[in-house]
């Protein structure tokens, strides 16, 4: 059954939804341009960092057009659940996937519609800066997780490194957003990017939410010069 949640949308929800929908079909494009590729090593070292397996039940968490649900089934995954709020995302992720149909929903990550200890993988690939409540959405995260489950958070952080991190703002800034905007049409899409990332990066401890949560057992890995982060946070 596709579900489809009737939320009442705060400012950010809607804004939220509003960019997502409107760049879902040139997303996989963009994507996969402007991060030169590297979005594909990122999901794959993150989930095999997870140790994903056959016996896994994963829920991909603003799950977008797919593609960390596609990298877990590659890597043996049989059971996957997709869940965005962006309505023209999964109607993408159920095009590029049949198989993914009938389990993908529309939904806020602070408001997730499964039983307790359902699920032994939950991951969320440059979404959790998008959530209009992070706390609420990891309380979500671990109650819905099994005991020993794991939760698997990819996301962008400024480089530590003050050279290259000059370098990664200003094509963050200036080469993204006009690049981004040029081919999906919509410049404040790819210029509310930089933003996000820049104020996600200053003010929030990831590590402090998920303690906050419950979670215990937190490891966190840094690639590619330290501009993705991928944090596994055990139950």
């Amino acid at each position: 059954m596709h579900i489809v949640g009737i939320l009442r949308m705060s400012g950010k929800k809607q804004q939220v939804k509003i960019i997502f929908d409107s760049i879902a079909n040139r997303y996989d494009f963009l994507n996969h341009l402007l991060s030169f590729g590297f979005d594909y090593y990122w999901r794959k070292k993150a989930l095999k960092l997870t140790g994903v397996d056959s016996d896994s039940i994963l829920l991909d968490i603003a799950c977008g057009t797919g593609d960390v649900s596609i990298e877990a089934r590659k890597q043996g995954v049989k059971r996957i659940f997709g869940a965005d709020f962006s309505y023209n995302m999964l109607r993408i992720f159920n095009k590029k996937s049949p198989w993914i149909k009938g389990r993908s929903v529309q939904l806020v990550a602070e408001s997730i519609p499964f039983k307790e200890s359902s699920v032994t993988n939950i991951a969320v690939a440059f979404g959790v800066r998008n959530f209009y409540n992070i706390q609420e959405g990891f309380n979500s995260f671990y109650y819905v997780l099994t005991p020993g489950g794991k939760a698997t958070i990819i996301e962008f952080r400024l480089p530590s490194n003050p050279i290259f991190k000059r370098l990664y703002k200003f094509y963050f800034k200036r080469i993204l957003p006009l690049i981004g905007g040029i081919i999906s049409g919509d410049k404040e899409a790819y210029s509310y990017l930089p933003r996000s990332v820049e104020e996600f990066d200053e003010k929030i401890n990831m590590q402090e939410l998920l303690r906050n949560s419950g979670f215990r057992k937190i490891d966190i890995y840094n690639l590619t010069m330290g501009i993705v982060q991928v944090i596994i946070a055990t139950k």
